[in-house]
């Protein structure tokens, strides 16, 4: 495994609440793919918190969106979807290529123009990375729409990249 796949091109170190819109324009994205599950919601919540409803609007002022989900329950990511009048993909089977690749030739735009959002470094930023988009790992959200206190599985996923070579902070 090439060592930058497990590197995301920018870890702010903030929930999609507080993340900046104005530095994805700067670089010229133009589409952002959303991670659905811990990314604007947690696990077990099925309302979205108004902060990331509010983010959501302000960035379909600017970008294409779609939501891309591992998530087996077309339910619930359709729910989450409609919540936000968003195009999703649910079964992604991340870090695979194809459901990433399908919504990179709907979009069509160049690799570059399009930016991966995220909390997982072993499925986000990997396929991203693998199809040459511009990755963003953030901070999962907590249930009230603040980040995460206790990110247990993105501090491991920290360590095993780590261990693979890569340095992820």
């Amino acid at each position: 495994m090439r060592q930058k796949l497990l590197k995301p091109n920018w870890e702010p170190g903030l929930s999609i609440p507080h993340l900046p819109i104005e530095r994805l324009l700067s670089i010229g994205i133009k589409a952002l793919v959303l991670d659905v599950d811990g990314t604007l919601i947690t696990r077990h919540e099925i309302i979205l918190h108004n902060s990331v409803i509010n983010w959501v609007k302000d960035a379909q002022k600017d970008f294409s969106l779609h939501l891309l989900s591992n998530n087996p329950s077309k339910k619930r990511i359709e729910s989450i979807a409609k919540q936000l009048n968003i195009n999703f993909t649910y079964r992604a089977a991340k870090p695979t290529k194809g459901a990433l690749r399908k919504v990179q030739h709907n979009l069509q735009l160049d690799p570059r123009q399009i930016a991966i959002l995220g909390d997982r470094i072993f499925t986000d930023v990997l396929v991203g990375n693998r199809l040459g988009l511009y990755t963003v790992l953030i901070w999962p959200l907590g249930p009230s729409g603040e980040p995460c206190k206790r990110n247990t599985t993105q501090l491991l996923e920290h360590r095993i990249a780590r261990l693979l070579g890569t340095s992820t902070s």
